[in-house]
């Protein structure tokens, strides 16, 4: 009988896994289409937020422009970048003498992207770009992020140095760098790190002497410099963070540059590359994750930069690209929880082992396929539910992002303050649970899982750096319980709360099934006045011991993360139980019943996480202060 069985056993693993390898199912990415529609269409109502962008002088993104930027970016992601992302991990790129090698076809694949005109997507057109709204920005990284992550960063990093240029530099300078990089021909990159301080930029050490042009000399080394060095473009434009003479002391000393690789040229009315400007790669870093994507520690030695904006305001200035690639973040961890739960699926729907728990589902194999086991189920839901939901979440974050971009003085103050709040919530609680449910999609997999012929550790390896990068989860904790939170005396939680409040009872009065939205809506409205009473109950602890923030920080981030996926799936259910009721046959029954259903898991399964954080945010900030260093070496000899 032991025999017999292992040889089952052994029979199905071949079995199934050359039956994934010849139905291609290991191997796929297929952008989400369906949902991403949904999210703009019926969550944002996107052509009514598009429409009033034109009258602010963004090109119109009618219906069939989204749709053909949507239909064609999901193929350049899955047919041209998916096929890049495991040999990219297993290439990685290459540094000889100062010079780096890309993945082979990812220069390839990156001059097909700009050919398309995607680089200068939301460059205004006076600039040479297409001028349409940042928003749609998102929806192409979403894509080419699941896709192949590594390659998405060179496009994204452009992205943000194009929106602090818009935003902070002078005429000259965006006459200078903008079109290039809304072409592509140059790429950004965003230098803060240096050696001695990460998260702490009050240490930076880079120097910037004036010269009698205007310009001045950028000496110092920076590192962590994501896409730093490459081969995919003619030239690459480092946004720098530095300090003048006699600059105070501090984050207030810092000023921002922008230093090219090689200094522009004009020739013939066309901007050019001229001279090297003594930049210099020393080293690439060999690294977890993200192998496709060259980790540079790149050196300015009296390098040529022009001042970005306000002198000693430069911190200030670079929050423009900070926030941007924060977001970008967030998003790493959506699109790797798809990656990882559309493989994931996969092999559930093919791999068989054991029996159902009520009996044989399939009584003529010889075991049933691993989606009839709850566990199973389980880890596929909670990878489904927070693909959609962190998806919902960076849309609407996207939206009020054109806003930022494009609106009056008013209305780019409003959507500033939203996004204060929102991002540093998005960077944290979606970095973290692409973590958890990039582990889930391995051990849907089992023993494959953990194989890299598989690729499902790959996905794991890519997301644990988005915690880290851009500010880790501990950081994040800080900005948003200290500075947007309590600094603020509580301000943009109670308007966030209060706001919802609204909401969420104006969906129950016009739903067609009131008692099913109410059972969503009123636990979370107990939720919202836990997070408000536990807010106040922070700022009392932390007046008598400052470290009481500290010890709160990171689980009040979680607690409010799973607070606020909670707003976006309710509006999802709203939506799903109104087209339910509706008469109209076009409606897709079957992606609505099953929105809904996936709902009922996230708040039957996923939100009910946030009281384990609920309880340690107020855990006795003594438990943790009072072990004495030496006590953290007990155990040692």
């Amino acid at each position: 009988l032991q025999t017999t069985e292992i040889s089952l056993m052994l029979a199905g693993r071949r079995t199934i896994c050359g039956g994934l390898r010849r139905a291609g199912l290991r191997f796929n990415y297929a952008p989400p289409v369906k949902d991403i529609k949904f999210a703009l269409n019926e969550l944002n109502n996107i052509q009514k937020h598009y429409k009033a962008l034109e009258e602010r002088g963004i090109t119109e993104a009618d219906e069939d422009t989204v749709n053909t930027i949507i239909d064609t970016g999901r193929d350049f992601a899955s047919e041209r970048l998916y096929p890049l992302n495991m040999s990219g991990d297993t290439e990685g790129c290459k540094w000889v003498d100062g010079k780096v090698t890309t993945p082979s076809g990812f220069k390839d694949a990156y001059q097909e992207f700009s050919a398309n005109g995607w680089t200068g997507l939301s460059v205004p057109e006076k600039y040479g770009g297409s001028g349409l709204p940042y928003s749609l920005n998102i929806v192409l990284s979403e894509m080419n992020g699941s896709a192949n992550w590594s390659w998405c960063m060179y496009p994204g990093l452009s992205l943000g140095c194009c929106n602090t240029l818009l935003l902070h530099a002078n005429e000259t300078i965006k006459q200078t760098y903008l079109p290039k990089l809304a072409e592509g021909s140059w790429t950004g990159t965003m230098c803060l790190t240096e050696a001695h301080c990460g998260s702490d930029l009050a240490q930076v050490k880079t120097k910037a002497e004036p010269n009698e042009d205007g310009s001045f000399n950028i000496t110092g080394q920076k590192v962590f410099i994501s896409c730093g060095e490459h081969d995919m473009a003619d030239n690459i434009v480092h946004i720098v963070l530095a300090r003048l003479p006699n600059a105070p002391e501090g984050t207030k000393g810092i000023s921002l540059f922008v230093v090219p690789k090689l200094l522009p040229k004009e020739e013939n009315g066309e901007m050019g590359t001229g001279d090297a400007n003594n930049v210099s790669c020393v080293s690439i870093e060999k690294k977890m994750g993200i192998h496709g994507s060259a980790t540079c520690v790149i050196a300015f030695d009296n390098a040529k930069g022009w001042l970005v904006g306000t002198p000693n305001r430069g911190l200030n200035h670079m929050f423009t690209f900070i926030n941007t690639s924060r977001m970008g973040c967030a998003m790493q961890g959506v699109a790797l929880t798809e990656l990882s739960y559309q493989h994931a699926l996969a092999y559930a729907k093919e791999r068989r082992a054991m029996r159902g728990l009520k009996g044989k589902v399939d009584p003529d194999k010889p075991a049933d396929r691993i989606i009839v086991h709850p566990d199973v189920r389980r880890m596929l839901l909670t990878q489904k539910v927070i693909a959609e939901g962190g998806r919902a979440m960076i849309y609407h974050c996207a939206k009020i992002g054109d806003d930022l971009m494009s609106g009056n003085a008013s209305q780019m103050a409003k959507a500033d303050d939203q996004l204060s709040f929102l991002t540093p919530i998005l960077k944290g609680f979606l970095t973290e649970m692409g973590i958890v449910t990039t582990n889930l999609g391995i051990q849907c997999w089992g023993g494959h899982g953990f194989i890299k012929d598989n690729k499902m550790e790959q996905f794991n390896r890519d997301a644990r750096i988005a915690t880290i990068y851009e500010g880790t989860t501990g950081i994040q904790g800080l900005d948003l319980l200290g500075r947007k939170v309590m600094l603020q005396k509580t301000k943009p939680l109670h308007k966030f709360v209060w706001k919802a409040y609204k909401e969420m009872f104006a969906l129950v009065k016009q739903s067609k099934n009131r008692a099913k939205l109410l059972s969503m809506v009123v636990p979370v409205t107990r939720a919202y006045l836990q997070w408000q009473l536990l807010t106040t109950r922070i700022l009392i602890r932390a007046a008598k011991n400052p470290n009481a923030v500290g010890v709160a920080s990171v689980p009040y981030l979680m607690f409010s993360g799973y607070n606020v996926m909670a707003l976006f799936w309710i509006r999802m259910a709203a939506i799903s139980i109104n087209k339910l009721a509706s008469k109209d046959a076009n409606v897709d029954a079957d992606f609505y019943k099953a929105k809904l259903k996936s709902a009922d898991f996230f708040f039957s399964n996923i939100f009910p996480e946030r009281k384990s954080h609920q309880v340690t945010m107020m855990a006795p900030v003594k438990n943790m202060m009072n072990v004495k260093e030496e006590e953290f070496e007990s155990t040692f000899n």
